[in-house]
């Protein structure tokens, strides 16, 4: 038999070995949110369905029929022509032709891709701009605290339609004409963030306001850490829950706005069709018969706004601790 100093230094050559920490696959896997996520079938269908279409928009140029951005691919010979399911359908028109012969298919899923990315492009500038300043103004508070919510108040008390047709009309005045086409995008996502910042700013800098005053936050500026380290890394995170309900909610809400931009011929032109081009465009031809030529793109506009806000509300009801 080993004495206990032998079964001692046994146990010290061999010490346990530590577990090896679960990735973050496995850690989401076993939060709160992916269970909330698996038992609400609402929230599932609707991301499926968002994937399904932004999916299928950025894989345009492999899958589309047919590239709405060339015309020496449209063929007035193959105008108006109905859906395939039709007495008059033709392959491989699915969803029909407009009159200048696109595909209705192929110019949705091009369509789609440019409201998504202005959408996308709107939410991470709006975001980027209300974030910054909403710390500034939560954190130091005083003067910059008051200017920065004065201007977000005088924003606020005018329609956000209204500010952003007046960006985009004045900024595709102050760009030449060559670059108006090129920069209709940028143009429309400054135009809906110039707005849109105000909301992340005034919910980042309530939160702010709480959690400077909290012990962690002045033992950090006992210990001199700088203030913009104190801002990103200490304050910033326990301010995100509502920001991430705000963005998704939002994102649907600047698809919208593009839209809205685009029908009233002051957003995407129509060598670049955004969803809301295409209902401009095919609002002319509602009531003559073609009327596949703005059904479609309407319904594929309020499939991405619905799911998108089906997955916002789902996440407001998740990160709520007192609906748990």
């Amino acid at each position: 038999m080993s004495s206990p100093v032998a079964r001692d230094r046994i146990a010290s050559a061999n010490p346990a070995q530590p577990l090896p920490r679960p990735g973050r696959w496995a850690r989401l896997r076993s939060s709160d949110l992916w269970w909330s996520f698996t038992h609400k079938p609402s929230a599932m269908i609707a991301a499926a369905v968002l994937v399904f279409l932004i999916v299928t928009a950025f894989a345009a140029p492999l899958i589309a029929p047919q590239n709405t951005y060339d015309p020496a691919e449209l063929v007035l010979w193959n105008s108006e022509i109905p859906p395939i399911w039709t007495a008059d359908g033709q392959m491989p028109f699915l969803l029909g032709t407009d009159t200048q012969g696109r595909d209705i298919l192929s110019a949705i899923l091009y369509g789609s891709r440019v409201s998504i990315l202005i959408g996308i492009g709107s939410v991470i500038l709006s975001l980027a701009v209300g974030l910054s300043l909403g710390l500034m103004a939560g954190y130091f508070g005083g003067f910059i605290d008051n200017i920065l919510m004065r201007i977000g108040d005088v924003l606020l008390s005018i329609p956000t339609i209204l500010i952003a047709i007046l960006v985009s009309a004045m900024a595709m005045q102050a760009l030449p004409p060559e670059l108006r086409e090129v920069g209709a995008a940028g143009v429309l996502i400054l135009a809906i963030t110039l707005s849109g910042w105000v909301q992340y700013a005034r919910m980042v800098r309530a939160q702010t306001a709480v959690e400077r005053n909290k012990e962690y936050v002045q033992a950090a500026q006992l210990l001199k850490v700088p203030s913009r380290r104190i801002m990103l890394y200490h304050i910033l995170p326990n301010t995100l829950t509502p920001i991430m309900v705000a963005a998704t909610l939002n994102f649907g809400l600047a698809i919208l706005t593009e839209a809205t931009l685009s029908f009233l011929g002051i957003g995407m032109p129509v060598s670049q069709p955004s969803l809301g081009t295409l209902i401009r465009l095919g609002n002319q031809f509602l009531f003559s018969g073609v009327w596949w030529v703005v059904i479609f793109p309407v319904v594929q506009l309020c499939f991405i706004v619905v799911s998108v806000n089906v997955l916002g509300d789902w996440l407001r009801d998740a990160l709520n601790p007192k609906l748990r």
